[in-house]
């Protein structure tokens, strides 16, 4: 299932690169999440809560750039097959799309006057990146430190790396909190931060296998 998520967002893209600007454009307002539709509510209840419920499933699929797309996707392919491991395929797709629904609602309860869509599949990849460290908070990963003109490639605990990654996201969200928009620079922080938390809490309903020990990614 990691590798079909995969080959479905990279589809997903390869359509919207097919895409005129302006078709782009309403595609994105469309399928992404803005949360200022919620004002429309009163005029028509059924068709914008339909509208956004749907939203919340198909932003996870459009990207606004290759970068964009490769940094999800990457997490994705590093992260995604251990924590489906201890789910199976199917229930592992319900945890990555409830990830990806809670992630779109938190960023909608943070940004509720916002006009501006979000996409992208990181807040269920931040679902996937919460069981994973639940699951293999020892597991030695091998990353890349940027150290000037030497980057070494070092071995350390999926709890380091993630939990650092957490407080970004977290430090982030909480600095920008006050502003007009929670997004900075394109990023949808509080997004990532209820990806992230309830990917630690779903694990526990659709998790049925325990975490087999392995030593780095």
């Amino acid at each position: 299932m990691t590798v079909t998520l995969i080959i479905a967002n990279i589809a997903a893209f390869g359509y919207e690169l097919s895409l005129p600007w302006e078709v782009l454009d309403d595609l994105i307002g469309t399928f992404g999440v803005v949360p200022a539709k919620l004002q429309l509510v009163g005029h028509n209840p059924v068709g914008v809560i339909g509208e956004m419920a749907g939203s919340l499933v198909t932003s996870t699929l459009l990207h606004a750039g290759l970068i964009h797309l490769l940094g999800n996707m990457w997490y994705l392919w590093i992260f995604g097959d251990k924590v489906e491991d201890r789910m199976g395929p199917i229930r592992f797709l319900l945890f990555y799309l409830s990830c990806g629904i809670v992630a779109g609602v938190t960023h909608i309860a943070f940004n509720l006057t916002s006009p501006t869509p979000t996409i992208g599949a990181s807040g269920a990849v931040a679902g996937i990146l919460g069981a994973y460290l639940v699951s293999y908070p020892f597991a030695r990963i091998l990353t890349l430190l940027p150290f000037f003109i030497i980057w070494p490639v070092v071995e350390l605990p999926a709890i380091l790396i993630l939990g650092f990654w957490f407080i970004v996201q977290l430090f982030n969200g909480t600095a920008v909190v006050t502003s007009t928009s929670n997004m900075v620079g394109g990023v949808a922080w509080w997004a990532h931060i209820g990806g992230f938390i309830s990917g630690i809490l779903f694990l526990r309903v659709f998790a049925t296998r325990p975490a087999k020990a392995h030593r780095h990614r």
